[in-house]
């Protein structure tokens, strides 16, 4: 079975849910709006230009979940997803997913953002499996640190790797989804790059390199 990874912000969905994450924490008044609101937008800039400093930016983005229950927390995922995820999940991305899973694919999502936000998203995805940033957990409670290695840029070959030691598959046959050049280290890697939607500086890679370029939205 050939595994079809896919990348899910402005990929599979049609924005990005760390940063609606932090919008959604704002509008609730769950965190101070003049500071959290400028460094979010500040990171996500960041993210696009190709700068971010990911131990930086986790550090910010994991600090909102030690400040909440778990119950709490979950509560406030269902939320989020109604009024922010549900929206943004876009149906060609559905569709991918089900024709790869129609042909006897393996599915993945594969993603930076951290576990908390993006487990309930690979759920209604409807995918096998999902490698995403680890927030530390100790005693049930997060703690604002990440575990392991982030799953950015190189981090995520390295996640991919170690998940593919744990099971039996290859990317013999691999398929990876992805609009963004922070992605460009795995995409070289599996059998067949996509990109989609992608932004300035994978499109001028994937046209110079002959990979397919589509969109989901």
């Amino acid at each position: 079975m050939a595994l079809a990874l896919f990348d899910l912000d402005n990929t599979l969905l049609a924005d990005d849910s760390d940063f609606l994450w932090g919008c959604f924490l704002v509008d609730n008044g769950l965190v101070d709006k003049a500071t959290y609101d400028a460094a979010n937008q500040r990171f996500y800039d960041e993210y696009k230009k190709g700068t971010l400093d990911i131990f930086e930016f986790l550090a910010f983005s994991l600090k909102p979940l030690t400040q909440f229950p778990t119950e709490k927390l979950n509560e406030l995922h269902r939320a989020f997803m109604k009024k922010h995820i549900t929206p943004a999940m876009t149906d060609k991305g559905k569709a991918q997913i089900q024709k790869h899973r129609e042909q006897g694919d393996v599915t993945l999502i594969i993603t930076a953002t951290n576990s908390f936000v993006t487990g309930p998203i690979a759920k209604a995805f409807q995918v096998d499996h999902l490698i995403a940033t680890e927030p530390e957990i100790i005693d049930g409670k997060y703690t604002g640190r990440v575990a392991g290695t982030p799953c950015f840029q190189e981090g995520k070959i390295t996640r991919l790797k170690q998940w593919l030691e744990n099971t039996s598959h290859s990317l013999e046959g691999s398929t990876f989804y992805s609009d963004s050049h922070n992605d460009l280290a795995l995409l070289e890697i599996v059998t067949t790059p996509v990109a989609v939607d992608p932004d300035d500086e994978l499109k001028a890679t994937a046209l110079e390199k002959g990979w397919e370029i589509c969109s989901f939205r």
